[in-house]
């Protein structure tokens, strides 16, 4: 399961946080009507060079990868097989990817000297993904508690993840981690790969930490402290009932949604959000997540982690695992839309909170992965906190009706989301983004799905609210006649491209016949 918030594949019961842009294709079965980024991408072997360096690229790897997030090979910033054919499919996702890149390239550039804050910046942009460019855009103070904030709950996330540690070992760190985060000389030995660097060298993380202001330290202890206590009551607790999900998500999501309220308030940029509406924040992303994630969970070894509560899979099967079997699909399918319309319940929380947001880093900050993410981290204080929205909302879109979430994992392509971090700009772009998402959900929905009724009341209540806002104005992503504009003006550089080498080539020859 990912993280809602931290954005990276959970081995194990996680803290959550945004900004996760994904999204798949839903395959030949796609509802007819779907805008046309979700449709299969029919294209021959072949190896194209691009800015991002050359890639070979295979229908089979297409129909896999073409929604990969991050292009999939796990490493940002590279165009690989899934993100080549998606910008040859979606010229308009060039510009967008170009710039994200480039992002990318000035984070490099300016990670602090110091020691401590250096380790700090570094280990962002290893076990965030796209966090990293997303907060660049807020202010130092504010950017340096988010960074934080982030850091301690990937280390608290990563001991709760960590199979390998006995439960009466693990139970006391979770609980007294949000102590140890004051001891500069602290760390603790667990994960793999570049958390495992992050937990060994978690002092470094504590001495910035003791940098920060007061209300700052106070905010993030605090969350730090219950959602260590959450994890550690989920350690031998399954996830029974609604309640028990709702719950859990509260444990490490939600509580990422009150921390970061508290930071941009104490920041003096934002006022107190109600937690009410905080709390759905973190439930919207931390339940598009879970969907998302089922067949990594439920393959996980030693053992399945099993997030979907059984109030709601019991109604279709026997075991949760039985749905990764293709005789169950018809079953899966329903289930899968009976979680799809749990989260969608959230939705309007969430356009409440961001359209109190004063502050536009902010806004960015959350509202992209609402919309697309469900798999990036969060962004910039308004700028992320949308932006991260977009994205779930988007992932839930494809996600509804799709059996591959049975198959893989299904997630927005990357050059999507670099679109959508690129255009949203206003809460109006937020509605109508949330807008589109929900029409897309709303094509897929089955009459004869027994969840069809409340799929479509929820799907309608977003389209409402996006309504009675007043602010809608264009539908960016699914723009057909746009995108016929800039697939023509592709083909002409192309044809341009190819008259200019083949002369090259032909004066070549004729200088060097040899």
């Amino acid at each position: 399961q990912t993280n809602a918030f931290i954005g990276r594949p959970l081995p194990a019961r996680t803290c959550s946080f945004p900004i996760f842009f994904l999204a798949t294709l839903p395959g030949p079965s796609q509802a007819p009507g779907a805008p046309r980024h979700l449709q299969p991408l029919p294209l021959s072997f072949a190896t194209f060079a691009t800015p991002f360096g050359t890639s070979f690229v295979s229908p089979s790897s297409l129909s896999l990868s073409i929604g990969d997030s991050d292009g999939g090979s796990g490493e940002k910033g590279e165009m690989t097989m899934g993100t080549l054919g998606a910008v040859l499919r979606h010229p308009e996702d060039l510009m967008p990817l170009v710039r994200l890149k480039m992002a990318a390239a000035r984070i490099e550039k300016q990670i602090p000297s110091e020691p401590h804050w250096a380790f700090s910046y570094t280990m962002l942009t290893k076990v965030s993904r796209s966090f990293d460019i997303v907060i660049q855009q807020l202010g130092l103070e504010l950017r340096n508690a988010v960074c934080i904030f982030y850091l301690v709950l990937r280390a608290l996330d990563t001991v709760e993840d960590d199979t390998s540690i006995p439960s009466h070992i693990k139970v006391p760190i979770l609980q007294s981690f949000h102590q140890h985060i004051y001891d500069s000389t602290w760390h603790f030995s667990c994960g793999t790969k570049d958390y495992k660097v992050l937990m060994d060298k978690f002092h470094f993380v504590s001495a910035a930490f003791l940098e920060l202001g007061k209300r700052y330290q106070e905010a993030i202890e605090d969350i730090t402290r219950r959602m260590g206590a959450g994890m550690a009551k989920f350690i031998c607790k399954e996830v029974e009932t609604i309640e028990d999900y709702d719950e859990y998500c509260h444990y490490v999501a939600g509580l990422v949604g009150l921390g970061l309220s508290k930071l941009f308030h104490a920041s003096e940029l934002e006022e107190p959000a109600p937690d009410s509406l905080s709390n759905s924040m973190g439930l919207f992303l931390q339940k598009t997540n879970i969907i998302q994630e089922y067949l990594e969970d439920i393959n996980e070894i030693p053992k399945s982690r099993m997030f979907w509560p059984r109030e709601i899979w019991g109604k279709y099967a026997n075991k949760l695992e039985d749905f990764k079997y293709e005789e169950n699909s018809k079953k899966a399918v329903e289930c899968l839309n009976d979680m799809v319309s749990n989260a969608l319940m959230h939705a309007e929380d969430c356009l409440q909170y961001m359209s109190a947001l004063r502050d536009p880093a902010i806004f960015r900050f959350c509202a992209i992965p609402q919309i697309g993410w469900t798999k990036l981290q969060w962004i910039s204080e308004v700028h992320v906190c949308c932006c991260v929205k977009i994205m779930a909302i988007g992932t839930l879109a494809l996600c509804y009706n799709n059996v591959e979430v049975f198959r893989g994992v299904v997630k927005m392509r990357r050059g999507l989301i670099a679109q959508i971090i690129d255009h949203t700009r206003a809460m109006s772009d937020v509605y109508c983004s949330f807008f589109e998402f929900a029409g897309m959900l709303k094509a897929k929905v089955d009459k004869n799905d027994p969840n069809a009724t409340l799929a479509l009341q929820r799907v309608e209540t977003i389209q409402k609210v996006c309504i009675s806002s007043g602010m809608l104005s264009r539908r960016g992503y699914v723009d057909k006649g746009k995108q016929r504009f800039k697939l023509v003006l592709t083909t002409i550089v192309f044809i341009l491209l190819s008259i200019l080498f083949a002369v090259f080539l032909k004066r070549s020859l004729v200088t060097d016949p040899a």
